[in-house]
């Protein structure tokens, strides 16, 4: 039996989990829509990657169409930014 490959997006968030500055990370599958977290993102990625597949599994297993992207091509970045030292700051 042949088998495809299905690539999916996956969009990891870090977010604090307490005040005492710990965190999570969060992992969403927005074509999907399933989403997990681990406390690390290795952890993160290996949850929602079995997640990921569990879901599909269901699908085909009761007959429901398994959603796809066509461009899964996604970059993502981040900026510096220059700011006067008198600004105030606050961590989302």
């Amino acid at each position: 039996m042949e088998k495809k490959v299905l690539n999916y997006r996956i969009i990891i968030e870090k977010e604090r989990s307490d005040k005492k500055g710990k965190y999570v990370f969060n992992a969403h599958c927005p074509t999907l829509g399933v989403a997990d977290y681990g406390n690390t993102i290795d952890q993160a990625i290996e949850r929602i990657t079995s997640l990921i597949q569990f879901h599909i599994e269901s699908l085909i297993e009761e007959k429901y169409p398994v959603p796809i992207e066509e461009d899964v091509t996604t970059v993502i970045t981040s900026v510096s930014i220059k700011t006067p030292s008198y600004a105030k700051f606050t961590y989302l």
